[in-house]
C-alpha cells in the first residue's frame, strides 16, 4: 500500500497538471504548521513564476480541484499560496486498520535488485576498537533496511590482512622467536596446526611493530622485505599468517557478535591478491594505467572537477601494491562472484577522496560491470573535547570494554529508576532496589550506544555522552525501549481481563496524533533508503512514541467504560508497539520482553 504522503502527492500532482501545470510541483509533505492542516503543499509559489499568476490564485484553483476528493476533510490557503490539507477521520482509520497485523507496516518491498555492503574493516592483528564502532552499527543498519526492503543484500566484513601490517607482525614474531619452522631455510612444511602466538600477544605485536618500524629504518625494511614474501607465497610465511587470520578471526566474530553484527561474507584483501598481477598486466595493455615518477598511476581527473582529484596508485616504485589495486580487484571479483546492482561502502568520510578515486578508475577501466558504486561516508563520535573519542589515560578504547563500560551505565540507570526484575511495566518505573537483569541491561546498553549513533546523521560527528544516552527519558535509546515494553505490558493486561485490540472508532485528536504518525512510517523508511541514513527512522520513532506518550496520558485505555472504545485504543497500542519494534529491529536494537 502506498503511504499516505504518496497518495495525497499523486492526488495533489494530478491536481496541478489537470490546471496546466507541471504535476511535479504537487509534493505534499507533513505540515509544519498542524494548526492550519495536517498535510501542507507548496507548490503554489514556484508555479506562478511559469504560469504569470499571483501564486493564491494558483492555490485557490488547485483547492476547487481537490473539493470533492472523498478521502480529504478540509482545505484551505494560507499565506501567499501555501495549501493545507487535511484528512478525514474515516480515511485515517482505514488506513492504521490495514496496519494491524501487517509484519511489514505498510511498507512495500522493492524490486529485488543485489546490493552488497562493504563495512565493519577491522585489521588482523589488532583488537577493534571504538573507531570500528560507527561503521559497524551504520553497516549491519543498512543491510537490515535494505533486506527489509527486498533486496538480496551480501555483507562483506573486508578484512585488512594483507600488505605491510602483515609484514610487520611477521617480522616482530621472527625477532623474537626465530627458531620457530616457519623462519627456517628452505622451510616448506608442514607446519604446526596450532598457532605459537594467543590473541592477546597477537594484540600486543603489532603496535610495538609498528612503533619500532616508525624508530628505525632497518626495522621497517625488515618489514618490508617479510611482506614481499609474504605476497609471493613465501611457505612459511604463509603459515604464519593462516595462524594470526584465524586468531583474529574468532576475536572479531565474538566482538561482532556482541554488537548484534553478523556478516554473509568474512572476505579480506588477500582474497584478491592473486587477480591483482593479471588485472595489473591488462590496464597497462589497455593504456588505463600507465607510468608516472616511477609507479604505475591510473588518471582519474575529470574535465569538470572543481578541486584536484589526484591519480590512483596502483603500483609504488618500488613494485608494492597500493591499496587502489586491492579496492580494484575486489570490484572485479565482486562483479565475477555476486554479479550486484550496488555497491555500498561504509567507511570514514574522511576516506572519500581515496573512493573517488577507486569508483572513477573502475568506471574508466570497465571492471564495474554497471554496478552502482557509493561510498557512505561517517563523521566521527568525539569525546567532550570535540575530538575522536579517547580513553582516560589518551588512549584508543577497545570495543569490548566500551559495550562493558555502556552496560555497567545502563545497570545503574536501571536501578536508579526501578527498573529491576521487581518493577510493574506497565506503570511508571518505581524505586525497588531489586536486582538487575543482566541480559537487558546489556540490551539497554546496546540500545542507548546504537541509538546516540544512528539519530545523529551519518555524516556529521557527534559527542559521547554515557549519561545522556543512557537515560530514560528524551531522545535515547533506552526511552524507546521501554516505550515498547508498556504497550506490551499493557496488551498482556488488558487480555487477562478478557479484553481484546478491535475495530477502530472514531479517532479523538490525541489519537489522531498516534494514527497520523503510524502512517508516516512508510515515508521514514524511504527517507532512510534514499539517504543511506538510518536517522529518519530514528526520528520517526521518537516521535511515535511522543505521540503514544501523549496519547496514553489523555486517554483512559484499560479503565475506559465503552467496550468499543477501549478496543480501538487497544489496536492503536498494538499497532504502535508492532511497528516501534520493527523500526528498532531495524536498527539493530533488541527489545526486552520486560524491563
Amino acid at each position: 500500500m502506498p503511504s499516505l504522503t504518496a497518495d495525497l502527492t499523486l492526488l495533489v500532482a494530478n491536481a496541478f497538471e489537470a490546471a496546466g501545470l507541471p504535476p511535479e510541483l504537487g509534493v505534499v509533505a507533513v505540515s509544519n504548521r498542524p494548526d492550519l492542516g495536517q498535510f501542507q503543499c507548496n507548490g503554489a509559489l514556484p508555479a506562478a513564476k511559469t504560469a504569470r499568476r499571483k501564486p493564491r490564485d494558483i492555490a485557490d484553483d488547485i483547492v476547487a480541484r481537490l473539493k470533492d476528493a472523498p478521502a480529504l476533510s478540509d482545505l484551505s490557503v494560507a499565506g501567499p499560496g501555501f495549501i493545507n490539507i487535511s484528512v478525514s477521520d474515516a480515511e485515517i482509520a482505514r488506513r492504521v486498520a490495514a496496519l494491524d497485523d501487517d509484519p511489514r507496516s505498510g511498507v512495500t518491498p522493492a524490486a529485488g535488485e543485489t546490493v552488497v555492503l562493504d563495512f565493519g574493516g577491522p585489521n588482523v592483528a589488532k583488537p577493534m576498537h571504538v573507531g570500528h564502532l560507527r561503521s559497524s552499527i551504520i553497516g549491519d543498519s543498512l543491510q537490515r533496511l535494505f533486506r527489509f526492503l527486498g533486496y538480496r543484500t551480501v555483507s562483506d566484513v573486508h578484512m585488512g590482512d594483507w600488505g605491510l601490517q602483515m609484514g610487520m607482525v611477521i617480522s616482530e614474531i621472527a625477532i623474537r622467536y626465530p627458531d620457530l619452522p616457519y623462519f627456517a631455510e628452505g622451510a616448506a612444511g608442514p607446519f604446526p596446526t596450532e598457532s605459537p602466538i594467543g590473541l592477546d600477544e597477537l594484540e600486543q605485536l603489532y603496535p610495538q611493530a609498528s612503533a619500532a618500524c616508525k624508530a628505525d629504518p632497518e626495522r621497517l625494511e625488515a618489514a618490508r622485505r617479510a611482506t614481499a614474501l609474504l605476497q609471493s607465497g613465501h611457505p612459511g610465511y604463509t603459515a604464519l599468517w593462516r595462524h594470526c587470520m584465524t586468531v583474529s578471526k574468532a576475536a572479531m566474530e565474538r566482538d561482532f557478535a556482541s554488537l548484534g553484527v553478523q556478516f554473509d561474507l568474512w572476505k579480506g584483501e588477500a582474497d584478491v591478491n592473486d587477480r591483482i598481477p593479471g588485472l595489473v598486466d591488462r590496464l597497462k595493455a589497455e593504456g588505463v594505467a600507465i607510468e608516472s615518477q616511477g609507479a604505475l598511476v591510473i588518471p582519474v581527473a575529470e574535465e569538470d572537477d572543481t578541486t584536484e582529484i589526484p591519480p590512483l596508485i596502483l603500483l609504488k616504485s618500488d613494485g608494492a601494491v597500493m591499496y587502489g589495486s586491492t579496492d580494484l580487484a575486489t570490484i572485479a571479483d565482486r562483479q565475477d562472484a555476486i554479479a550486484p546492482d550496488l555497491a555500498l561502502y561504509v567507511v570514514d568520510q574522511r576516506q572519500h577522496l581515496h573512493f573517488e578515486q577507486v569508483f572513477r578508475a573502475a568506471r574508466k577501466a570497465g571492471i564495474d560491470g554497471g554496478m552502482g558504486l557509493e561510498h557512505i561516508g561517517f563523521g566521527t563520535m568525539n569525546g567532550p573535547d570535540g575530538k575522536p573519542f579517547k580513553t582516560r589515560e589518551g588512549g584508543v578504547m577497545k570495543l569490548q570494554d566500551l559495550i562493558r563500560m555502556t552496560t555497567d551505565k545502563a545497570r545503574e540507570r536501571m536501578v536508579e529508576v526501578g527498573l529491576d526484575r521487581e518493577s510493574p511495566s506497565e506503570e511508571a518505573p518505581v524505586a525497588t532496589g531489586g536486582d538487575v537483569d543482566e541480559t537487558v541491561a546489556r540490551q539497554v546498553g546496546l540500545a542507548a550506544l546504537k541509538y546516540a549513533d544512528l539519530s545523529n546523521h551519518r555524516k556529521t560527528n557527534y559527542i559521547f555522552d554515557l549519561d545522556r544516552f543512557t537515560r530514560f527519558e528524551g531522545k535515547t535509546g533506552p526511552y524507546l525501549q521501554y516505550a515498547v515494553v508498556r504497550t506490551g505490558a499493557l496488551l498482556r493486561k488488558a487480555a487477562e481481563t478478557g479484553a481484546a485490540p478491535g475495530p477502530l472508532a472514531p479517532p479523538t485528536a490525541v489519537e489522531r496524533e498516534v494514527m497520523l504518525t503510524l502512517l508516516q512510517f512508510p515515508d521514514a523508511i524511504a527517507a532512510a533508503h534514499d539517504g543511506r541514513s538510518p536517522d529518519d527512522i530514528c526520528e520517526h520513532l521518537y516521535a511515535l512514541a511522543q505521540a503514544f506518550s501523549r496519547f496514553y496520558s489523555a486517554c483512559h485505555i484499560l479503565s475506559e467504560p465503552d467496550p468499543a472504545v477501549k478496543a480501538s485504543r487497544l489496536t492503536v497500542v498494538k499497532i504502535t508497539r508492532d511497528q516501534m519494534a520493527l523500526g528498532l529491529s531495524l536498527l539493530g536494537i533488541d527489545v526486552p520482553e520486560h524491563m
